[in-house]
């Protein structure tokens, strides 16, 4: 799979496209080229008390209450996920759509970007921070690395044009499949 950072420019260019635009391909089909027929997909929400390194990320009091959102999607023909993600919001930042409270309702057409528009919330940035390191035996397992493969860790962190922490997103992705890209435009002079 490759990941490159123009990704979140492509979500929010979508994020408020309609309905119809968002639901034909996510960010998981456009980086691997699969189409959404492809793909099997498994989301699972529950509400999880801020522990002391997310409040402090968040800005929140420690035991606020968080959203914990756990992706997997996989090739169909396949039966390790490209990635295993977990994501987080703040749950008072959008209880006011419930549908966002719901795992039922994904995947979600136009992605976090768009759940966080319905609430009138717009990402102005987003920040990776990447790491490796060899993985747990769960990780391992469920990722069905070979002996030896790292994975890589990233730890995406979305603020909205306030300066606001709106998201973040832990990704562990299987190092021996997976390629980073990352182009940093720079203005002219």
């Amino acid at each position: 799979m490759l990941r490159d950072n123009h990704r979140h420019q492509w979500e929010k260019d979508r994020a408020r496209r309609p309905l119809a635009t968002r639901a034909a391909t996510g960010a998981t089909e456009h980086e691997t080229g699969l189409d959404v027929r492809d793909l099997v997909f498994h989301a699972r929400y529950r509400e999880v008390a801020a522990p002391p390194e997310l409040a402090d990320a968040f800005g929140v009091p420690e035991g606020t209450p968080l959203l914990e959102r756990t992706y997997r999607t996989r090739c169909s023909t396949e039966s390790a996920p490209f990635s295993l993600v977990t994501s987080y919001l703040v749950r008072a930042t959008v209880a006011a759509n419930p549908d966002l409270l719901d795992a039922s309702n994904e995947p979600w057409p136009g992605g976090t970007q768009n759940q966080l528009h319905t609430v009138g919330i717009e990402v102005s940035r987003v920040e990776e921070r990447v790491t490796a390191r060899p993985p747990t035996p769960q990780q391992a397992g469920e990722l069905d690395l070979p002996p030896g493969a790292p994975v890589i860790l990233l730890r995406k962190t979305s603020y909205d044009i306030t300066d606001r922490v709106v998201e973040i997103s832990e990704v562990t992705l299987p190092g021996d499949r997976t390629e980073l890209v990352f182009t940093t435009p720079l203005e002219r002079w």
